[in-house]
């Protein structure tokens, strides 16, 4: 379905013009503006509640592990084949509503499945890996409700070579791999929760 207009250039408006201008705009284009921003703040609390459960993870793998440092694995990472799920359409410069907001929800459908390889690894923290996934999955579900309130054209991006996990070849190769996934996680969320802050603009 075709986005509708008003939609589009309000979502504009609420992303560049400063607040006290948008605030006397005719907002009738999007009915519900304040539960638009409800869902705003809500879910950048949420978000960052998930990068909380990330970070924690993290230094699990570091203090179980010894994997601290990204720099030290690069040369692991490349036989790993783990990429960074993308977020380009979320970056200012080329940012479009409904174009992020599919992204952040495909993204946090893929890092859900790759969430399984942290949790072999990590059998002892299994209600916190769960948790994270259980979170990722409701973010991704808010978001793809906020998607059809707004009336906005929800896209698929192709998930081909990151579902479904690499197959790690030994232990040591696991344990790198579940490094990168919450890095990656890690940077994503980051993103995610610059677009929405972006939005949220008050």
């Amino acid at each position: 379905a075709a986005v509708p207009a008003g939609v589009l250039a309000l979502l504009g408006a609420l992303l560049w013009a400063p607040w006290r201008v948008l605030h006397g705009a005719p907002l009738a284009e999007l009915s519900g503006d304040q539960d638009f921003q409800l869902f705003l703040h809500k879910n950048l609390e949420f978000t960052r509640k998930i990068k909380g459960d990330v970070a924690a993870l993290q230094s699990v793998v570091c203090d179980t592990f010894q994997l601290c440092k990204e720099e030290e694995l690069l040369l692991v990472r490349q036989d790993l084949g783990i990429a960074q799920v993308p977020l380009e359409q979320c970056h200012s410069r080329t940012f479009q509503a409904e174009a992020c907001f599919s992204q952040i929800r495909d993204g946090l459908h893929a890092y859900h499945g790759s969430l399984a390889a942290v949790l072999e690894l990590l059998p002892g923290h299994a209600g916190l890996v769960e948790t994270l996934q259980l979170d990722a999955a409701n973010l991704s579900s808010n978001i793809q409700q906020q998607m059809e309130d707004l009336g906005l054209a929800t896209v698929t991006y192709p998930t081909e070579g990151r579902d479904p996990l690499p197959a790690f070849s030994s232990h040591f190769h696991h344990q790198v791999g579940g490094f990168f996934i919450l890095a990656n996680f890690q940077r994503f969320l980051e993103t995610a929760y610059r677009a929405l802050r972006h939005l949220a603009h008050l």
